[in-house]
């Protein structure tokens, strides 16, 4: 039985393996001559995707949410590839300033899409739960993402938005905006419901709008957003920490739960100093957007959908086995009766 749960929980990941060795090829490999935003999309097109698609394994689901679900696990990688596809004709193929990169980017649009009919598929069958509403709403979120990148690899410009800020709007949805709801979601799954949590899900389905919104019209509504977001995730990582104090069982899980809230807190902390490491080593905010990007992709979001999958799986496991005992301890009085 041990040896079946270590390959169980080895078998987890085995989706993912494809993905993450294009990836690393396109963060390390001179030959993808690619912005870095557009690496930060394909990672989430490949790792980051494919691993919600994993923590949606385990909702319970109607007949239309596994037909949906489905398509979207098996549509996942051929839309990654066309994402990547279109990035490298508009880089690599010399065909930037045609149409070709936006109609190869419509396959991973297509593929938010059914996300985003997933999420709200999701938020109908369980009658507007809190948790299932922040869930849904971060998968709507992925369609959001989809569309701005589309609108990058066209090259259009929305809102009197140029195509950089059409990149850079699409990182915001593929990540925060998608990612966060999520773990707030799964968060409201597990923990003793408060009056304070309908607040948390208001906010955070708000927060990314705002921080959208002022990336285009107002700084302001930027900041605003961003300080209300930030705020969020405070609360979420700080009860987070303190579920997985209370129960200790989770290691796995615990461990990158626990790096990804660390990841946050880091997060913070630079940006608070941010303003005297800038004066006393001569930086710039293009010397610091590496160091928030890899701490809340591959920190806070990589480090933490990992972590909820890990949880997710042993409170599956973990009923499973109770219902089992639960039948043996009744064949063992039925044969005694």
């Amino acid at each position: 039985m041990h040896r079946f749960q270590q390959s169980m929980m080895k078998s987890l990941f085995v989706p993912i393996i494809p993905g993450a060795i294009i990836v690393i090829l396109l963060f390390f490999l001179e030959y993808f001559q690619f912005e870095l935003v557009e690496k930060f999309l394909l990672f989430a097109a490949f790792v980051i995707v494919p691993l919600v698609i994993l923590l949606l394994k385990y909702d319970e689901k109607s007949t239309h949410l596994q037909t949906i679900y489905t398509a979207i696990k098996w549509f996942q990688f051929p839309a990654a590839l066309l994402a990547l596809s279109s990035v490298m004709s508009s880089n690599d193929w010399g065909l930037e300033g045609t149409a070709i990169p936006g109609i190869l980017s419509l396959g991973w649009l297509l593929l938010t899409l059914l996300l985003c009919l997933y999420g709200i598929a999701n938020i109908s069958i369980h009658k507007g739960k809190i948790a299932e509403i922040a869930i849904g709403a971060g998968l709507v979120y992925f369609f959001i993402g989809g569309i701005w990148f589309t609108l990058y690899q066209y090259q259009w410009t929305l809102f009197q938005a140029n195509p950089a800020t059409h990149a850079l709007s699409s990182v915001h949805f593929h990540f925060s905006s998608a990612i966060v709801p999520i773990f707030i979601g799964m968060l409201g799954r597990i923990m003793t419901k408060k009056s304070w949590y309908p607040w948390v899900v208001a906010i955070d389905i708000i927060g990314p709008v705002l921080i959208a919104i002022g990336m285009i019209f107002s700084k302001p509504i930027e900041y605003i957003g961003v300080t209300l977001f930030a705020c969020n995730i405070a609360i979420y990582t700080t009860y987070l920490l303190t579920y997985l104090k209370r129960n200790p069982l989770y290691r796995k899980a615990a461990v990158f739960l626990v790096v990804s809230c660390l990841a946050f807190y880091t997060i913070v902390v630079v940006s608070m100093f941010y303003p005297l490491l800038k004066r006393k080593f001569d930086l710039t905010i293009l010397d610091f957007i590496p160091i928030y990007g890899a701490l809340h992709a591959f920190g806070f979001v990589l480090c933490g959908l990992i972590g909820w999958i890990y949880l997710l799986d042993s409170l599956k496991r973990k009923n499973h086995y109770h219902i089992l005992d639960e039948r043996n301890d009744n064949l063992t009085i039925g044969r005694f009766i």
